[in-house]
């Protein structure tokens, strides 16, 4: 038998599950005790398909509308938000909603209503079409947030009043990226009023920070995650910037592109914030089963953020 190439495997820390998703997982498996199967879940729970199909086991329905819920069972709108318009439609229809919105997200909520009582035309800093950009901007009257994606985006913007302008932003951007987006808009519209505190999440920032310390040592870098995780993806992004040769978004162990790192002494791996420990743990299995592995925890923050559910899965059927 040959043996084992050595591996150094460098452990992001924090990774995976930040308070938000934790509450929304936990907001559909305490509904599904409350009032039994089926529950009905609007869009995805969180990002995560092994999370998804795991809660679906258990009885959640996942649909992406309102109107394919029937009116007689419980709905949950997803951890990413959802516009106004669409709590107001289930309590017309009288059916029972919780509302599994991350809090950090909901802050962003109000940070928006807040501007526009204020009389200020709103920027969101956001990917067009992802659900927590279209719950924010949906809080508004139609054409109240103008939305950009990029440093271009800016220079392109039609403000009805330069001087009456804020900006917020998704939660889960890549800190950099935003930094140069919001120093575009303060270059371009210097009375733009921003937040008190920075939109984008603690569990993101913390996520990004760690990835950042390993790039500097790790030749590559796997980031546990969905497609659709915007979290996830920009991990990967800061896995490459950050000096990784090699960065990948992988869902489970069997997506490892194992030519991609023939030669590779080095490798860190991390999760998004909507990826199970269980599928880092897959991830750190496979690498075990082919390489001589070390493990070094690089941990660059601790975090202690829980989130209470709503009052109406707290109180007895």
């Amino acid at each position: 038998m040959t043996a084992k190439p050595p591996l150094t495997l460098y452990l992001a820390a924090p990774r995976g599950f930040c308070a938000g998703v934790d509450r929304a997982i936990k907001i559909v498996e305490i509904a599904l005790e409350k009032w039994g199967a089926p529950v009905y879940v609007r869009h995805e729970i969180v990002h995560n398909k092994y999370v998804v199909d795991d809660l679906r086991a258990k009885g959640a329905v996942f649909v992406e509308e309102l109107e394919d819920c029937p009116d007689d069972r419980p709905v949950i709108f997803s951890a990413h938000g959802v516009a106004k318009s669409v709590p107001a439609e289930a309590a017309r229809r009288e059916m029972i909603y919780v509302d599994a919105t991350c809090p950090l997200v909901s802050k962003v909520h109000i940070e928006a209503e807040r501007h526009h009582q204020s009389g200020l035309q709103i920027i969101m800093i956001g990917h067009a079409g992802h659900p927590e950009t279209v719950g924010t901007m949906g809080q508004l009257p139609p054409g109240a947030v103008l939305l950009v994606e990029t440093v271009e985006d800016v220079t392109k913007v039609k403000v009805e009043d330069p001087t009456k302008l804020a900006y917020v932003t998704q939660t889960t951007l890549s800190i950099d990226d935003t930094a140069d987006i919001v120093t575009a808009l303060k270059a371009r519209f210097p009375a733009i009023v921003g937040p008190h505190k920075e939109d984008i999440c603690y569990a993101t920032t913390n996520r990004q920070e760690a990835v950042k310390a390993i790039g500097a040592k790790a030749q590559a870098m796997l980031v546990v995650g969905a497609p659709n995780s915007s979290n996830s993806r920009r991990l990967v992004e800061v896995g490459a910037k950050a000096g990784c040769a090699y960065s990948q978004l992988v869902q489970r162990a069997t997506d490892i592109d194992w030519r991609a790192l023939e030669g590779v002494t080095s490798i860190g791996v991390t999760a998004g914030a909507s990826a199970p420990e269980v599928l880092v743990d897959e991830v750190i299995t496979a690498l075990s089963d082919r390489y001589d592995v070390t493990i070094e925890q690089v941990e660059t923050a601790t975090e202690n953020v829980h989130f209470k559910v709503p009052r109406v899965l707290r109180e007895p059927a």
